[in-house]
């Protein structure tokens, strides 16, 4: 599972909701949430974040905290 998966599992998000809310696809919301290989488009967060009711920017920086700058 993703990062982003996790995330909206965590808070029981109804992906089909989300889909109808932001035009997204559930196969693309799927594919987000579980092929670690789908990349999220900053636009996609961005609407994903809008309709499950966050501020975007927190939901990016808890998806993105296991990211550090090399020394």
């Amino acid at each position: 599972m993703t990062e982003l998966g996790l995330y909206l599992a965590k808070r029981s998000i109804n992906k089909a909701e989300v889909s109808r809310k932001t035009g997204l696809s559930t196969y693309r919301l799927s594919q987000l949430s579980i092929n670690p290989k789908s990349h999220v488009r900053v636009e996609e967060l961005y609407l994903i974040a809008l309709a499950i009711g966050v501020k975007p920017g927190d939901m990016f920086e808890e998806l993105c905290q296991h990211i550090k700058l090399k020394n």
